[in-house]
Formats: structure tokens, sequence, C-alpha cells
């Protein structure tokens, strides 16, 4: 579950960024100002707001340390700003004055880019704030920006769509057309980057309008978005499933982050408000790497594997009773519908035949995971890769003829979920279908 805790509403115009530190939270508007909040109770610091800038403040950003803040305006300047005192510590002009969009520091601190309107990146060397590369983008303005985890690349995302990648001495490494429609956000996540070859992997729905921001959760397991739509929505990077849609806002949603250390979200949009949210420790549990569950193999479980498991599975009930009984993950795959009665003593039908289809579940994608094959690339109901996948009304992909064959036989539920079909439409799942060939192009040479 996710829950609201706190409204930010101390902006007086569209708040456009928001950013953390492991003890700050950071805000920036189209009225000109930067916010910093303490973590501990979300008050505003006593030398908040930071002004400085002569226009709007397009984006915001914390140094890994957190010992310093960036700003970046329409002003066409990038200012660092001491987050012990509020103090200015350098204004970096921006070549030719274009207003700058963006910034972002290196994981190591050591430099910060800065990208522009006019197409401009910048690389400022962080410590003596002067410029030492720079470099553009062959068409539109730079909205988006974001290095890899060890430093070594960094990408940049423009109005025309393209996602251009640089390496640390600002060579273009590599340049495609990612959007039709521009770019306006883009990041990491934490899983090291080796190399610099772009390879289209999914696209994940569920928005209605175009998306403003992303943002991945710092263990690279939730991905967050906002969007015109007015809505937020949180998936498991893993299974790719939507987590949780939140529609508090009633304006667009320009920004979205995550803290480091602690379960907090924070949401930012033209209504003037930036939202706190918070995990629970159940929804942590669901967006936990499938890699970390199964570790090497799922015999190779441990008692406290297994209750993780059972509560990303939604029977964080049974947890007492499967360590009552000292059930690891070689007892969890040899359990049976006898065992679970007899000698677990779980009395309900429903709940015994949920426990079963999840170890199967489990099973599966052991299977899966060894041959090497994505999981989102086998149909639930055959349990083999699918040739023509479509989406039914349960928001989950199947091979057509599978589904269709488990609707003909008078099957209004979900092969996934157990309930009630709103509809029997089937829809082609073509980018589904994409990226599945270009999977079997690769691994059929």
């Amino acid at each position: 579950m996710v829950k609201l805790i706190h409204t930010l509403a101390d902006h007086g115009d569209d708040v456009n960024c928001c950013a953390f530190s492991l003890s700050l939270l950071a805000t920036c508007s189209l009225d000109k100002t930067i916010r910093l909040y303490s973590l501990i109770d979300f008050t505003e610091l006593p030398y908040s707001p930071l002004k400085f800038h002569t226009y709007a403040v397009h984006c915001c950003c914390f140094s890994p340390s957190g010992h310093i803040l960036a700003s970046c305006s329409t002003d066409g300047t990038t200012v660092l700003w001491s987050t012990q005192n509020g103090q200015t510590l350098a204004v970096m002009q921006q070549p030719g004055g274009s207003p700058v969009r963006v910034c972002r520091f290196s994981p190591d601190s050591t430099c910060l880019a800065s990208g522009a309107a006019d197409g401009t990146v910048v690389l400022w060397n962080a410590k003596s704030y002067k410029s030492y590369r720079c470099s553009s983008v062959k068409d539109g303005s730079l909205m988006a920006c974001a290095f890899s985890p060890n430093g070594n690349l960094f990408v940049t995302g423009s109005s025309c769509g393209d996602l251009t990648v640089w390496d640390d001495k600002m060579r273009c490494l590599h340049s495609e057309k990612a959007h039709d429609l521009g770019i306006t956000c883009c990041d990491f996540s934490s899983q090291p980057v080796s190399g610099f070859e772009l390879k289209y992997k999914s696209t994940l729905s569920g928005h209605c309008a175009p998306v403003l921001a992303c943002a991945f959760s710092h263990d690279g397991q939730m991905l967050v978005s906002g969007s015109v739509d007015k809505s937020v929505i949180i998936y498991d990077t893993n299974t790719q499933n939507i987590l949780h849609t939140l529609t508090q806002h009633t304006r667009y949603v320009t920004t979205c982050a995550f803290a480091p250390n602690t379960l907090l979200l924070a949401t930012g949009s033209m209504d003037k408000t930036v939202n706190i949210w918070q995990f629970d420790q159940e929804t942590h549990c669901q967006a936990r790497s499938m890699e970390d569950q199964l570790k090497q193999f799922t015999e190779d479980w441990s008692e406290e594997d297994v209750s993780m498991w059972l509560c990303a599975q939604g029977l964080k009930d049974l947890v007492g009773i499967f360590k009552m009984n000292n059930i690891d993950g070689k007892e969890l795959l040899s359990l049976t519908k006898e065992s679970l009665a007899d000698d677990l003593k779980i009395e309900s039908l429903g709940l015994r035949s949920k426990v079963l289809r999840k170890i199967e579940e489990l099973r599966t994608k052991v299977k899966s995971l060894s041959s090497g094959i994505p999981d989102e690339f086998i149909c639930p109901i055959t349990r083999e890769l699918m040739k023509d996948p479509v989406i039914a009304s349960d928001g989950y992909s199947y091979e057509k003829e599978a589904m269709e064959n488990w609707i003909s036989k008078k099957k209004r539920t979900s092969p996934m979920t157990n309930l009630v079909l709103p509809s029997v439409v089937l829809t082609p799942n073509r980018t589904l279908k994409m990226a599945i060939n270009r999977w079997l192009e690769t691994h059929q040479k």
C-alpha cells in the first residue's frame, strides 16, 4: 500500500522538479524559487526559499553527498547552493545564455551536466565551477539528462525525441530516435551498465496522455511515472506490472522522485503542490528483484526468503505457519495439496489452491530463467514462448489461441487473478510481439 502522508503547498506557481538527499527534499517552481524541507517532519528550513534566479527554475538536484544543491533556470544559469546554510556557491552561465532545462551531478560528484534549450550540453567541474567540456545535439532542445551508475556514461534526451549517449570525455557514442513526440525525462536504474549500446527492452502502458516524468527507485525495483493525465503510476520493473496508480493531483504531474534510503516518494504538479507518499513494507516486498528472490536456485532459499516470497504473493498471513514448520526453499517446492492440509493445517481449500498455483508459477519462473527466456515472454496458460500475444481485459498477455480456448470453454475468469473478466475482447500486443521477435533474433543465431 502507498499512503499520502504530507502535502507541501508553499510554491506560488507550477512545481517543475523535486529531489531528495538523505535528509532533505528540494522543490523548484515557475515562481523562480527553490524550497528545502527536512525529511524528519517536512518543515521548511529557516533559510528557504532560495532566491537568485530571475525566471522559472526548471530543475534541481543534490550532489551525492547532499552537501550541494544545483538548480537551473530560464535565465540561462545553473546555480550551486550550500545545503548547510543556503548560501550561493557558484553561478555558471550557459554558453550563449540559453535557458537551462536540466542539470545532473555525476555519481562521484566531480562534475555537473547542464542541458539547454539551444541543444547545448556542458560538463562543469564541480570544484572549480569551470566549464571543461561542451557539445550539442543536432536538433531540438535538451530536456532530460541522466548519468549511468558508474558515471562513465550519461544520456541526454531532446525535444525531437533523440536519446544520445555520451562518454565522460563528451564524445557522442550513440544517438537514436527514441520517441516520436520528444523526450521529457530519462533515468538509469541502479543496475551496473557495461558498454553503451542502446537496445529497446519494453514499453510500459497505463497512462492515457503524455508522460512528463519518470524515475527509478534507488534499488532499481520500482519505476514511477507522472503524466498529463494527472496520475502517477508505480511499476514493478521486473514484472512490469502496475503496483499502484495515484490520482490525488488536480493538474499535470510534472516531476517524481524516490528517496534514497527510505520508502518515500515525492510527486510535484502544476497544481502547485508536492505530495509525499510512503510505501509499506509489503509494497517493497512486491518490487523485490526476481534475481534476489530466486537467488541461484529456489532450492537454496532460507526460511526468511520463503517469508519474503509469501509477502510478495499476497500471502503474508501464512508467514507464521510456514516459519513454524521450518519451510525453506526445498520444502516449498515439494509442497502438495495433501501436505498443505495435513501438515501445515491450512483449512481453506481456496487458500491451498492459491498457494499451489503460486508455487507452480515459481517453478515455471525458475525454469524460464534457467532457459534464458524472459518470463514476460511466456504465456501464463501454456507456459511456452508466445508467438501471437494478446492482451486480455485483466491486463495480462496470453498466447492468442490458448486464451481463445480458455474463453471458449466458458471460463469467464482470468487465468492469472481468478476474477471475472470484464470483457472477452482480446487485443493484439504488437509491442510484446516485436520484443519477442527481437529476442529470438538475438538468441537463435
